[in-house]
C-alpha cells in the first residue's frame, strides 16, 4: 500500500498569477474553481488573520472537485502567545468558525509559531492537548511549525509521535526542517522557490523532491535527510503526503507544483 501525495500552492489568488497561471478570458470569481483544477490541494493563509463565514466555507467546497483538499493555517491568536496552555478558547473560536463546512475537503490544520517561540515541553504538550481528534464528526490531522531551533531535539520528535501530530518538514533558508515522521501524514513547505525559475524549483530540485515524497508515501524516510530523532526512526508504513510550494518563487509555484504532481504520479 502506498499513501496519496498531493501538491499545491498557497491561497488561489495573486495578482501575477492572472498572467503567469489563469487563462487571460477567466473571471476572477473562477479562479479557485480553474486552480483545484490544476492542483490537488491549497493551504489557505487568509484564516491565520482572520475569521471566515460558514457559507465561505461551503462556497469553497463547492467550486472544487471530490477529492480536491484545503489546508488551513490556524489562527495567528492560537500560536502567537507566551503560553500556549492559555490558548483553549481562541482553538475553539478557531475550529468552530464554520470549517466543518468543508467536510471531506478539509485536510491538514497547521499551527505555525513564532521565530522566537522556543520549546518548552510541558507547555507544548498542554497546547497539543488541547488539539481535538475530530470536528462534528470530520476526523482531524494536526500539523505544527515551530520556527526555532530549540525544537531540533529527540524529546520533540517522541512528543509529536505521542499525539499524533506532524512537523512541517521546512525547505527554508532560515528556519530548521524536521523530516522525521511523527503521524501518519506528512507535510512539506517548499520556500526556497526562485521567481526566475519557471518550475519555481529547478526541475532537478523538483525530482528530488519527488523522490523524497514517494519514499514518505510508501512508508519510508527521505534517506538523504538526516533525521532530528536519528536512534528512534519512525515504523514504517504508508502515509499520505501533503507538499505546497509557499513563499520563495509564488510567481511560478503552480507550475512546480503541476510539475511536482506530475513526478510523483
Amino acid at each position: 500500500m502506498v499513501g496519496r501525495i498531493r501538491t499545491g500552492i498557497g491561497g488561489w489568488t495573486f495578482e501575477p498569477w492572472d498572467e503567469s497561471f489563469y487563462p487571460a478570458s477567466l473571471p476572477k470569481k473562477r479562479q479557485l474553481e480553474h486552480a483545484s483544477r490544476q492542483l490537488t490541494a491549497i493551504e489557505v493563509n487568509g484564516t491565520y488573520y482572520s475569521s471566515q463565514k460558514p457559507a465561505t466555507f461551503a462556497k469553497w467546497a463547492s467550486e472544487v472537485p471530490e477529492d480536491f483538499i484545503f489546508s488551513l493555517k490556524a489562527s495567528r491568536y492560537c500560536t502567537n502567545r507566551k503560553v500556549l496552555a492559555e490558548a483553549g478558547p481562541s482553538i475553539e473560536k478557531f475550529l468552530n468558525q464554520g470549517i466543518a463546512e468543508l467536510g471531506g475537503h478539509l485536510g491538514p490544520i497547521l499551527w505555525q509559531f513564532m521565530p522566537t517561540k522556543k520549546f518548552e515541553p510541558e507547555d507544548f504538550e498542554a497546547f497539543l492537548q488541547l488539539l481535538p481528534k475530530t470536528l462534528e464528526g470530520l476526523p482531524l490531522r494536526h500539523v505544527v511549525e515551530p520556527r526555532h531551533e530549540s525544537f531540533l531535539s529527540p524529546d520533540f520528535i517522541s512528543l509529536l509521535r505521542r499525539h499524533n501530530v506532524a512537523a512541517v518538514c521546512a525547505d527554508h533558508h532560515d528556519y530548521p526542517m524536521f523530516p522525521d515522521v511523527t503521524a501518519d501524514f506528512v507535510y512539506a513547505r517548499l520556500q526556497k522557490g526562485e521567481d526566475e525559475i519557471k518550475t519555481c524549483y529547478p526541475e532537478a530540485e523538483v525530482d528530488l523532491w519527488a523522490k523524497r515524497l514517494k519514499s514518505y508515501a510508501e512508508g519510508q524516510a527521505a534517506d538523504d535527510l538526516p533525521l532530528i530523532a536519528r536512534d528512534a526512526p519512525a515504523a514504517p508504513g504508508p502515509r499520505d503526503v501533503f507538499a505546497f510550494f509557499i513563499t520563495g518563487g509564488k510567481v511560478n509555484a503552480p507550475h512546480g507544483a503541476r510539475l511536482l504532481q506530475e513526478r510523483v504520479n
